[in-house]
């Protein structure tokens, strides 16, 4: 039986990033991890991935969460790094 860290290793994704989607798309975490872990590996996957993280930034900047924002662009930073499709997006 698969555990939700083996689905998150699987997934191609962090456990920020899957958060970041799960907050954005009001999800569950598993949930999150299902749908990100389908458009990490679709072509245009990766750049709606990106648009999320972005959105949830500019989300905790206008709520003044300055502190969320920075660890944010930490996390979209990292999926940059590990996605280089996302740069193009």
């Amino acid at each position: 039986m698969l555990t939700y860290e083996d689905c998150v290793e699987l997934s191609d994704l962090t456990e920020e990033e899957i958060e970041a989607i799960a907050q954005h798309e009001h999800l569950p975490e598993m949930a999150a991890l299902e749908m990100g872990s389908y458009l990490v590996h679709s072509p245009e996957g990766v750049p709606m991935i990106k648009r999320i993280i972005v959105d949830d930034i500019e989300s905790a900047r206008q709520h003044g969460h300055a502190e969320k924002a920075l660890k944010l662009k930490l996390v979209l930073k990292h999926f940059v790094d590990t996605h280089p499709q996302a740069v193009k997006a």
